[in-house]
Protein backbone atom coordinates (compact mmCIF):
# COMPACT_ATOMS: atom_id res chain seq x y z
CA UNK A 1 0.00 0.00 0.00
CA UNK A 2 1.26 3.55 -0.73
CA UNK A 3 2.57 5.94 1.91
CA UNK A 4 -0.59 8.02 1.99
CA UNK A 5 -2.16 10.96 3.85
CA UNK A 6 -5.77 12.16 3.64
CA UNK A 7 -7.02 15.72 3.27
CA UNK A 8 -10.71 16.36 3.92
CA UNK A 9 -11.90 19.71 2.56
CA UNK A 10 -14.77 21.33 4.44
CA UNK A 11 -14.11 25.06 4.70
CA UNK A 12 -16.99 26.13 2.46
CA UNK A 13 -19.90 28.28 3.61
CA UNK A 14 -22.67 25.99 2.25
CA UNK A 15 -24.44 28.96 0.67
CA UNK A 16 -25.94 26.78 -2.08
CA UNK A 17 -27.22 24.17 0.36
CA UNK A 18 -30.23 26.24 1.37
CA UNK A 19 -30.76 25.02 4.96
CA UNK A 20 -29.99 26.71 8.28
CA UNK A 21 -27.42 24.02 9.13
CA UNK A 22 -24.17 23.81 7.16
CA UNK A 23 -24.00 20.57 5.21
CA UNK A 24 -20.77 19.49 6.91
CA UNK A 25 -22.62 19.64 10.24
CA UNK A 26 -25.68 17.59 9.35
CA UNK A 27 -25.97 15.03 12.11
CA UNK A 28 -25.79 11.36 11.19
CA UNK A 29 -26.88 9.78 14.44
CA UNK A 30 -24.91 12.02 16.81
CA UNK A 31 -21.91 12.56 14.53
CA UNK A 32 -21.53 15.47 12.10
CA UNK A 33 -21.27 14.66 8.40
CA UNK A 34 -17.61 15.73 8.20
CA UNK A 35 -16.71 13.16 10.87
CA UNK A 36 -18.78 10.41 9.24
CA UNK A 37 -17.13 11.05 5.86
CA UNK A 38 -13.64 11.09 7.41
CA UNK A 39 -14.15 7.94 9.47
CA UNK A 40 -15.59 6.13 6.44
CA UNK A 41 -12.30 6.60 4.58
CA UNK A 42 -10.20 5.96 7.69
CA UNK A 43 -11.82 2.52 7.96
CA UNK A 44 -10.48 1.72 4.48
CA UNK A 45 -6.81 2.63 4.97
CA UNK A 46 -4.27 3.36 7.75
CA UNK A 47 -3.44 6.91 6.62
CA UNK A 48 -0.13 8.41 7.72
CA UNK A 49 -1.97 11.63 8.60
CA UNK A 50 -5.50 12.99 8.29
CA UNK A 51 -5.89 16.74 7.79
CA UNK A 52 -9.38 18.23 8.16
CA UNK A 53 -9.84 21.73 6.72
CA UNK A 54 -12.55 23.96 8.20
CA UNK A 55 -13.47 27.62 8.75
CA UNK A 56 -11.62 29.35 11.59
CA UNK A 57 -14.83 29.83 13.60
CA UNK A 58 -15.46 26.07 13.74
CA UNK A 59 -11.97 24.74 14.43
CA UNK A 60 -12.14 24.90 18.23
CA UNK A 61 -15.46 23.07 18.29
CA UNK A 62 -14.32 20.46 15.76
CA UNK A 63 -11.36 19.46 17.91
CA UNK A 64 -13.74 17.86 20.41
CA UNK A 65 -14.71 15.22 17.84
CA UNK A 66 -11.46 13.49 16.91
CA UNK A 67 -7.66 13.29 17.03
CA UNK A 68 -7.04 14.68 13.55
CA UNK A 69 -4.85 17.52 12.30
CA UNK A 70 -7.16 20.50 11.88
CA UNK A 71 -6.34 23.31 9.49
CA UNK A 72 -7.91 26.70 8.85
CA UNK A 73 -9.30 26.99 5.34
CA UNK A 74 -8.77 29.81 2.87
CA UNK A 75 -11.02 31.86 0.63
CA UNK A 76 -10.93 29.27 -2.16
CA UNK A 77 -10.63 25.50 -2.46
CA UNK A 78 -7.10 25.96 -3.76
CA UNK A 79 -6.08 28.14 -0.80
CA UNK A 80 -7.53 25.58 1.61
CA UNK A 81 -5.73 22.71 -0.09
CA UNK A 82 -2.38 24.52 -0.05
CA UNK A 83 -2.79 25.17 3.67
CA UNK A 84 -3.57 21.50 4.27
CA UNK A 85 -0.62 20.25 2.21
CA UNK A 86 1.75 22.18 4.46
CA UNK A 87 1.00 19.44 7.02
CA UNK A 88 1.59 16.53 4.60
CA UNK A 89 4.97 14.82 4.17
CA UNK A 90 3.84 11.42 2.81
CA UNK A 91 4.67 10.37 -0.75
CA UNK A 92 1.02 10.36 -1.80
CA UNK A 93 -2.01 12.34 -0.68
CA UNK A 94 -5.70 11.63 -1.17
CA UNK A 95 -7.90 14.72 -1.32
CA UNK A 96 -11.63 14.38 -0.75
CA UNK A 97 -14.60 16.63 -0.12
CA UNK A 98 -16.46 16.25 3.15
CA UNK A 99 -19.60 16.63 1.04
CA UNK A 100 -18.84 13.21 -0.58
CA UNK A 101 -19.84 11.15 2.43
CA UNK A 102 -20.80 7.84 0.76
CA UNK A 103 -17.61 6.83 -1.06
CA UNK A 104 -17.76 3.05 -1.57
CA UNK A 105 -14.91 0.65 -0.82
CA UNK A 106 -14.76 -0.44 -4.47
CA UNK A 107 -13.96 3.09 -5.67
CA UNK A 108 -11.33 3.52 -2.96
CA UNK A 109 -9.73 0.22 -3.96
CA UNK A 110 -9.54 1.29 -7.62
CA UNK A 111 -7.77 4.49 -6.62
CA UNK A 112 -5.28 2.77 -4.33
CA UNK A 113 -4.61 0.05 -6.89
CA UNK A 114 -3.62 2.66 -9.49
CA UNK A 115 -1.39 4.75 -7.21
CA UNK A 116 1.76 4.28 -9.30
CA UNK A 117 0.20 4.86 -12.72
CA UNK A 118 0.42 8.67 -12.91
CA UNK A 119 0.87 11.89 -10.94
CA UNK A 120 -2.85 11.94 -10.14
CA UNK A 121 -5.46 9.16 -10.09
CA UNK A 122 -8.91 10.45 -10.95
CA UNK A 123 -12.35 8.83 -10.63
CA UNK A 124 -14.49 9.72 -13.65
CA UNK A 125 -18.05 8.97 -14.72
CA UNK A 126 -19.21 8.55 -18.30
CA UNK A 127 -22.39 10.35 -19.28
CA UNK A 128 -25.45 8.69 -20.80
CA UNK A 129 -27.32 11.79 -21.96
CA UNK A 130 -26.80 13.86 -25.09
CA UNK A 131 -24.26 16.61 -24.41
CA UNK A 132 -24.08 20.13 -25.84
CA UNK A 133 -21.33 22.71 -25.57
CA UNK A 134 -23.07 26.07 -25.93
CA UNK A 135 -25.40 25.49 -28.94
CA UNK A 136 -23.61 22.55 -30.52
CA UNK A 137 -23.82 18.82 -29.72
CA UNK A 138 -20.58 17.10 -28.77
CA UNK A 139 -19.48 13.48 -28.62
CA UNK A 140 -20.57 12.29 -25.19
CA UNK A 141 -17.93 9.57 -25.32
CA UNK A 142 -15.35 12.32 -25.00
CA UNK A 143 -16.99 13.80 -21.88
CA UNK A 144 -16.21 12.74 -18.31
CA UNK A 145 -17.65 13.88 -14.99
CA UNK A 146 -14.76 14.17 -12.56
CA UNK A 147 -15.20 13.14 -8.92
CA UNK A 148 -13.21 13.10 -5.70
CA UNK A 149 -11.37 11.67 -3.90
CA UNK A 150 -8.31 11.99 -6.10
CA UNK A 151 -4.96 10.42 -5.25
CA UNK A 152 -1.88 12.46 -6.12
CA UNK A 153 1.85 12.36 -5.74
CA UNK A 154 2.27 14.95 -3.01
CA UNK A 155 5.26 16.67 -4.62
CA UNK A 156 3.44 16.99 -7.96
CA UNK A 157 0.33 18.47 -6.32
CA UNK A 158 2.30 20.97 -4.24
CA UNK A 159 4.20 22.15 -7.31
CA UNK A 160 1.03 22.44 -9.38
CA UNK A 161 -0.71 24.58 -6.75
CA UNK A 162 2.01 27.22 -6.90
CA UNK A 163 0.26 28.54 -10.00
CA UNK A 164 -1.69 31.78 -9.77
CA UNK A 165 -4.44 30.14 -11.82
CA UNK A 166 -7.42 28.86 -9.80
CA UNK A 167 -8.32 25.20 -10.38
CA UNK A 168 -11.47 23.40 -9.30
CA UNK A 169 -9.81 20.03 -8.71
CA UNK A 170 -6.37 18.47 -8.28
CA UNK A 171 -6.17 16.83 -11.71
CA UNK A 172 -6.73 20.13 -13.51
CA UNK A 173 -3.85 21.74 -11.61
CA UNK A 174 -1.46 18.82 -12.12
CA UNK A 175 -2.22 18.48 -15.85
CA UNK A 176 -1.82 22.23 -16.36
CA UNK A 177 1.62 21.92 -14.76
CA UNK A 178 2.65 19.18 -17.18
CA UNK A 179 1.82 16.25 -14.92
CA UNK A 180 0.09 13.02 -15.88
CA UNK A 181 -3.40 11.75 -14.99
CA UNK A 182 -4.83 8.24 -14.85
CA UNK A 183 -8.60 7.75 -14.90
CA UNK A 184 -10.46 5.02 -13.04
CA UNK A 185 -14.15 4.26 -13.12
CA UNK A 186 -16.11 6.57 -10.83
CA UNK A 187 -19.18 5.65 -8.81
CA UNK A 188 -22.63 7.27 -8.67
CA UNK A 189 -22.73 6.53 -4.93
CA UNK A 190 -19.91 9.03 -4.43
CA UNK A 191 -22.36 11.84 -5.20
CA UNK A 192 -21.40 15.25 -3.86
CA UNK A 193 -23.83 16.98 -1.51
CA UNK A 194 -24.30 20.51 -2.88
CA UNK A 195 -28.03 21.26 -2.70
CA UNK A 196 -30.57 20.07 -0.13
CA UNK A 197 -32.19 17.91 -2.81
CA UNK A 198 -28.97 15.90 -3.08
CA UNK A 199 -29.72 14.33 0.31
CA UNK A 200 -32.10 11.93 -1.42
CA UNK A 201 -29.14 10.56 -3.42
CA UNK A 202 -27.03 9.70 -0.36
CA UNK A 203 -28.48 6.42 0.83
CA UNK A 204 -25.63 5.65 3.25
CA UNK A 205 -26.67 8.39 5.71
CA UNK A 206 -28.68 7.59 8.82
CA UNK A 207 -31.17 10.03 10.32
CA UNK A 208 -30.09 12.31 13.17
CA UNK A 209 -30.44 11.06 16.72
CA UNK A 210 -33.67 12.11 18.49
CA UNK A 211 -31.75 12.91 21.69
CA UNK A 212 -32.20 16.30 23.38
CA UNK A 213 -29.43 18.20 25.17
CA UNK A 214 -29.74 20.51 28.17
CA UNK A 215 -27.26 23.15 29.24
CA UNK A 216 -27.10 25.44 32.26
CA UNK A 217 -25.83 28.98 32.56
CA UNK A 218 -25.20 31.28 35.52
CA UNK A 219 -24.05 34.88 35.63
CA UNK A 220 -23.77 37.75 38.09
CA UNK A 221 -23.35 41.49 37.62
CA UNK A 222 -23.00 44.27 40.17
CA UNK A 223 -25.05 47.44 39.90
CA UNK A 224 -23.61 50.69 38.57
CA UNK A 225 -24.89 54.21 39.13
CA UNK A 226 -25.53 54.84 35.45
CA UNK A 227 -28.24 53.38 33.25
CA UNK A 228 -29.92 52.03 31.39
CA UNK A 229 -30.34 48.57 32.87
CA UNK A 230 -30.99 45.88 30.25
CA UNK A 231 -32.36 42.60 31.59
CA UNK A 232 -33.78 39.83 29.43
CA UNK A 233 -33.49 42.13 26.43
CA UNK A 234 -35.76 44.71 28.06
CA UNK A 235 -34.92 48.08 29.62
CA UNK A 236 -35.98 47.91 33.27
CA UNK A 237 -34.32 51.11 34.58
CA UNK A 238 -33.03 54.32 33.05
CA UNK A 239 -31.05 55.49 36.08
CA UNK A 240 -29.31 52.30 37.20
CA UNK A 241 -27.31 49.77 35.20
CA UNK A 242 -24.70 47.01 35.50
CA UNK A 243 -20.92 47.07 35.76
CA UNK A 244 -19.91 45.13 32.67
CA UNK A 245 -17.80 45.18 29.51
CA UNK A 246 -20.90 44.81 27.32
CA UNK A 247 -24.35 46.20 28.13
CA UNK A 248 -24.37 43.82 31.12
CA UNK A 249 -27.62 41.99 30.39
CA UNK A 250 -26.99 39.26 32.93
CA UNK A 251 -30.09 37.27 31.88
CA UNK A 252 -29.04 37.04 28.24
CA UNK A 253 -25.48 36.20 29.30
CA UNK A 254 -26.69 33.28 31.42
CA UNK A 255 -28.95 32.08 28.62
CA UNK A 256 -26.14 32.32 26.08
CA UNK A 257 -23.97 30.14 28.32
CA UNK A 258 -26.82 27.65 28.71
CA UNK A 259 -27.19 27.34 24.94
CA UNK A 260 -23.46 26.85 24.48
CA UNK A 261 -23.53 24.30 27.27
CA UNK A 262 -26.26 22.29 25.56
CA UNK A 263 -24.18 22.25 22.37
CA UNK A 264 -20.98 21.41 24.32
CA UNK A 265 -19.42 24.44 22.63
CA UNK A 266 -17.69 26.24 25.48
CA UNK A 267 -18.83 29.47 27.09
CA UNK A 268 -19.63 33.08 26.30
CA UNK A 269 -16.14 34.26 27.28
CA UNK A 270 -14.57 32.09 24.57
CA UNK A 271 -16.80 33.63 21.91
CA UNK A 272 -16.80 37.24 23.20
CA UNK A 273 -13.85 37.83 25.58
CA UNK A 274 -14.19 40.83 27.87
CA UNK A 275 -10.63 41.81 26.94
CA UNK A 276 -11.69 42.55 23.37
CA UNK A 277 -12.59 46.21 22.81
CA UNK A 278 -14.92 45.15 19.98
CA UNK A 279 -17.44 44.07 22.62
CA UNK A 280 -17.27 47.20 24.75
CA UNK A 281 -20.89 48.19 25.39
CA UNK A 282 -22.11 45.45 23.03
CA UNK A 283 -25.81 44.65 22.79
CA UNK A 284 -26.16 41.26 24.49
CA UNK A 285 -29.11 40.46 22.23
CA UNK A 286 -26.79 40.72 19.23
CA UNK A 287 -24.26 38.42 20.93
CA UNK A 288 -27.00 35.90 21.73
CA UNK A 289 -28.11 36.06 18.10
CA UNK A 290 -24.57 35.26 16.94
CA UNK A 291 -24.43 32.24 19.23
CA UNK A 292 -27.80 31.08 17.93
CA UNK A 293 -26.47 31.36 14.37
CA UNK A 294 -23.48 29.25 15.38
CA UNK A 295 -25.41 26.44 17.07
CA UNK A 296 -27.82 26.28 14.14
CA UNK A 297 -24.95 26.12 11.66
CA UNK A 298 -23.40 23.15 13.49
CA UNK A 299 -26.58 21.12 13.49
CA UNK A 300 -28.84 22.13 16.38
CA UNK A 301 -32.23 23.74 16.85
CA UNK A 302 -33.69 25.27 20.00
CA UNK A 303 -36.43 23.44 21.91
CA UNK A 304 -37.01 25.37 25.15
CA UNK A 305 -35.43 27.72 27.67
CA UNK A 306 -36.05 28.69 31.29
CA UNK A 307 -34.58 31.72 33.08
CA UNK A 308 -34.60 32.53 36.80
CA UNK A 309 -33.66 36.11 37.73
CA UNK A 310 -32.57 36.53 41.35
CA UNK A 311 -32.92 40.18 42.36
CA UNK A 312 -33.98 42.06 45.47
CA UNK A 313 -34.31 45.13 43.31
CA UNK A 314 -35.63 46.21 40.87
CA UNK A 315 -39.06 44.62 41.05
CA UNK A 316 -39.53 42.65 37.84
CA UNK A 317 -43.13 41.45 37.83
CA UNK A 318 -44.21 44.06 35.30
CA UNK A 319 -41.35 43.16 32.91
CA UNK A 320 -41.46 39.36 32.79
CA UNK A 321 -43.91 39.07 29.90
CA UNK A 322 -41.95 41.54 27.78
CA UNK A 323 -38.77 39.58 28.57
CA UNK A 324 -40.45 36.33 27.54
CA UNK A 325 -41.43 37.75 24.15
CA UNK A 326 -38.07 39.43 23.55
CA UNK A 327 -36.11 36.28 24.38
CA UNK A 328 -38.44 34.19 22.23
CA UNK A 329 -37.73 36.44 19.25
CA UNK A 330 -33.96 36.23 19.85
CA UNK A 331 -33.83 32.41 20.00
CA UNK A 332 -36.52 31.70 17.40
CA UNK A 333 -39.09 30.08 19.69
CA UNK A 334 -42.74 30.60 20.44
CA UNK A 335 -43.17 32.53 23.71
CA UNK A 336 -44.98 29.44 25.00
CA UNK A 337 -41.60 27.64 25.02
CA UNK A 338 -39.78 30.38 26.95
CA UNK A 339 -40.16 30.82 30.70
CA UNK A 340 -38.97 33.76 32.80
CA UNK A 341 -39.13 33.65 36.59
CA UNK A 342 -38.12 36.26 39.18
CA UNK A 343 -37.31 35.72 42.83
CA UNK A 344 -35.43 37.36 45.71
CA UNK A 345 -32.98 36.06 48.31
CA UNK A 346 -35.05 37.36 51.24
CA UNK A 347 -32.40 40.04 51.84
CA UNK A 348 -29.61 37.48 52.14
CA UNK A 349 -26.21 37.79 50.44
CA UNK A 350 -25.03 40.34 47.88
CA UNK A 351 -28.37 40.18 46.04
CA UNK A 352 -30.24 40.78 49.29
CA UNK A 353 -28.00 43.77 50.02
CA UNK A 354 -29.05 45.30 46.68
CA UNK A 355 -25.53 45.03 45.24
CA UNK A 356 -26.41 43.23 42.02
CA UNK A 357 -28.40 40.57 40.18
CA UNK A 358 -27.78 36.88 39.57
CA UNK A 359 -29.42 34.76 36.87
CA UNK A 360 -29.66 31.03 36.33
CA UNK A 361 -30.76 29.72 32.92
CA UNK A 362 -31.30 26.39 31.20
CA UNK A 363 -31.70 25.65 27.51
CA UNK A 364 -32.67 22.54 25.58
CA UNK A 365 -31.48 21.78 22.06
CA UNK A 366 -32.01 18.93 19.62
CA UNK A 367 -30.40 17.99 16.35
CA UNK A 368 -31.85 19.57 13.23
CA UNK A 369 -33.90 16.89 11.45
CA UNK A 370 -32.65 17.19 7.88
CA UNK A 371 -34.75 14.16 6.83
CA UNK A 372 -37.79 16.47 6.86
CA UNK A 373 -36.14 19.22 4.84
Amino acid sequence: MPDLSLVMLGAGSSTRFGLSVKKQWLRIGCDPLWLVATNRLLAMHPFAKIVVVAPKAELSYMRHFGEFTFCEGGDTRQDSLKAALAHVQSEHVMVSDIARACIPQTLFTRLIGSAGCADVIVPALKIADTAFFQDDPIDRNEVRLIQTPQLSRTKALKEALKSAVSFTDDSSAIKANGGTAWYVEGDERAHKLTFAGDLAKLSCLDAPSPLTFTGNGFDVHAFSDTGPMMLGGVEVSQTQGFKAHSDGDVALHALTDAILGAACAGDIGEFFPDTDPAYKGADSGVLLGRVMDFVKSVGFEMVHCDITIIAQTPKLGAFKEAMRHRIASLVGLSPSLVNVKATTTEHLGFVGRNEGVAVSASATLKFYDWTRA
